[in-house]
């Protein structure tokens, strides 16, 4: 598995890998409930190897940096079929592999129980080792699956690199991280209402200009809203890019890391908001409609005629 060479803007993302096990129920279960699938699959996930796939899949030249047990192996063997450049994910001996169990319902949502495993043993050394192989202008992809959140973002930030954070999942601590030093926050709805503790109420146009606030001037935020479609703003434009209605919703597990995967990849090619937008909506349409969540991220030339 060589590096792989660009000669265009390179995206590190630093992030999750998980071994998914699905399981597909007729409704999630409820507390003290005991339910029977009816199927069981395992796939390839982690919110981090899902965007670096779809990172791949929209053409970005994207390196993933991360860290499995030795039973994850599969995974890294998996991301490279997507052209992933692998070379910076660690395998640690000493600690298994994440994990996440899945119940995928009858009408497509989703609940999930996630183990970490070695996605909290990142160090600072491989942090710092894997970042110094970028330049000025790359982009780091940065989710809130693994630990050293803080020493990822300011690491990153003094080489330069443009940052993109997506805390999720959401935890208490994200509020403590250096937001400031993030260029693109990409939250769904309810994180949204997390970080910015406005509630439900709030209107999208308040959330945006509080998290714009969080982040600082030159930033730019997005939030996905699933079946309405996602909302951009950079301080001055606000922009709204409307959901693509697919028939039937098989699992959007994984529709948010396509979205974030795709808008990434427009940016970085220099694509303006509007376009970049456009393209990650479509993207998340399509992997609605298929099982799994790294197995059901469309490929570039598969968008085309939803644009």
């Amino acid at each position: 598995m060589g590096h792989i060479r660009c000669s265009v803007i390179k995206v590190l993302n630093f992030g999750s890998l998980n071994i998914d096990h699905v399981y597909s129920v007729s409704a999630i279960s409820r507390p003290g409930e005991t339910i029977q699938s009816h199927n069981y699959e395992v796939f390839a996930g982690g919110k981090g190897a899902n965007q670096s796939a779809a990172l791949a899949q929209a053409g970005a030249c994207v390196s993933h940096a991360g860290r499995i047990g030795t039973d994850g192996r599969w995974l890294k063997e998996k991301l490279s079929t997507f052209a992933v450049d692998v070379n910076q994910i660690i395998e640690d001996p000493d600690s298994p592999t994440g994990h996440a169990i899945v119940q995928v319902a009858a009408d497509g949502e989703n609940s999930i129980v996630l183990f970490p495993g070695a996605n909290l043993h990142l160090s600072e050394s491989q942090i710092d080792y894997s970042i110094s192989q970028f330049t000025q202008g790359d982009f780091l992809l940065v989710q809130n699956e693994t630990n050293q959140i803080e020493h990822l973002l300011t690491a990153a930030c003094r080489l330069g690199l443009k940052i993109v954070f997506n805390p999720a999942p959401f935890t208490d601590a994200v509020a403590n991280y250096p937001l400031s030093l993030v260029d693109i926050l990409i939250v769904n709805q309810t994180e949204a209402n997390d970080l910015t503790a406005l509630g439900s109420e709030a209107s999208h146009q308040t959330l945006l200009e509080s998290l714009h606030r969080i982040i600082g001037s030159a930033g730019e935020v997005i939030v996905t809203l699933g079946s309405e479609g996602a909302i951009f703003f950079d301080g001055k434009t606000t922009l709204f890019e409307p959901a693509i209605t697919v028939e039937p919703v098989v699992d959007t597990t994984g529709a948010g890391d396509t979205f974030v995967g795709y808008f990434v990849a427009a940016t970085a090619a220099g694509m303006s908001p509007t376009e970049a937008l456009r393209k990650a909506t479509a993207a998340a349409a399509l992997s609605i409609a298929r099982h799994g969540a790294m197995d059901s991220i469309p490929k570039a030339v598969d968008i085309g005629y939803m644009e």
